[in-house]
């Protein structure tokens, strides 16, 4: 079993291992006393896994209790978050009890909203289902919901108890889903590691998925002990998120998460080579990267639409927005860019 320690507000350990599903009950109990605990899974997971993780926790002693969401973005709302909270009121669940999410990132988003918000927090669990969430979202405390005007508006940190990944569960993660994930894997090669993005393009991420995860949970563990709140050095793991959030508010969220990051950070190094910040070699070898794993690379979202989206995502402060540039693969800086710049960024980016 992999173990990597994360250092946070609150301290937990991420655990890697194939199998590790059935046995999650044993890891449950070593970090919560809770005597009931709340499933919160899509209803297309569910079927897969969640006798399996409900067995496992009922040997360990819990009392289990189910939600179940409909997959997809749109269930990340104020009004699901709300129904969550109702259930939990109903069966008088207590600040000692532990809520388990169970899937991708969003389901992993709204459970850990809804357990740092309930009678003012309560200890939560991520097992992540899809790589995406693996190797990013279910790391590092950022919970949230969205709202109408733009993704994830509505939330805060807080870290999990721990977080419980098990490989073999993407096995069956549709296509498309583990693309998704792998434009979440390249952005940490881009950002901060140039020999992983090299192994990257040698082995495909199916043959090396728990090297990959490790990789990833690790990169992120360092930059979040150095900056949990996201006032400085997190702010780079946005890299292709400005743009890329902008891309899945202008589809209505019909765009994936993973592919509107690609797409994102296509836009950003064709900017970046545009403006002289990085060569046209590292904005070639990251477009190769992205295609290599079947992601896109273009918008068709005409420039004043795709514009006001950007200028309405929360990495806005006030009249500026912070923005992600490559300036070579493993190296990346965060830019202060005034709003009014924004189109010619874009611009840049190949977007008319």
């Amino acid at each position: 079993m992999i173990r990597i320690p994360v250092e946070a507000s609150r301290s937990y350990e991420v655990l890697i291992e194939r199998g590790l599903l059935a046995r999650c009950g044993e890891a449950v109990r070593t970090v919560t006393r809770a005597q009931t605990a709340v499933l919160v899974a899509g209803r297309n997971v569910y079927p897969l896994y969640g006798e399996t993780v409900v067995r496992s926790l009922e040997r360990a002693g819990l009392r289990v209790l189910t939600f179940l969401l409909e997959p997809g973005e749109g269930s990340k709302t104020l009004e699901t978050y709300g129904r969550l909270l109702s259930f939990l009121s109903e069966n008088r669940l207590t600040r000692s009890d532990v809520l388990i999410a169970l899937g991708g990132g969003v389901t992993g988003d709204l459970t850990g909203f809804a357990a740092a918000t309930y009678q003012r927090g309560v200890d939560f669990i991520q097992i992540p289902t899809t790589l995406l969430a693996m190797v990013d979202s279910s790391v590092g405390g950022k919970t949230a919901v969205d709202l109408p005007s733009g993704k994830n508006q509505v939330g805060a940190f807080w870290q999990p108890a721990a977080v419980l990944c098990d490989p073999d569960t993407l096995r069956t993660l549709p296509e498309e889903e583990y693309r998704c994930g792998s434009a979440e894997v390249l952005k940490y090669g881009v950002l901060g590691n140039a020999a992983f993005y090299e192994e990257l393009l040698r082995l495909p991420i199916r043959g090396q998925e728990e090297h990959v995860i490790e990789t990833c949970v690790t990169m992120k563990r360092d930059i979040v002990r150095e900056d949990e709140y996201d006032r400085g050095t997190r702010q780079l793991l946005n890299l292709g998120h400005s743009f890329g959030h902008a891309v899945e508010a202008c589809s209505g969220f019909t765009v994936l998460h993973g592919q509107a990051v690609a797409v994102g950070m296509a836009l950003m190094a064709r900017a970046a080579a545009e403006k002289g910040y990085c060569s046209d070699e590292t904005r070639d070898a990251i477009l190769d990267g992205l295609r290599r794993y079947g992601l896109p690379t273009e918008t068709g979202f005409p420039l004043p639409e795709l514009s006001a989206a950007v200028c309405t995502d929360k990495k806005r402060s006030g009249a500026s927005m912070h923005l992600v540039v490559p300036r070579a693969i493993g190296r990346c800086e965060v830019l202060r860019v005034p709003l009014e710049e924004i189109p010619d960024w874009l611009r840049a980016g190949g977007v008319r």
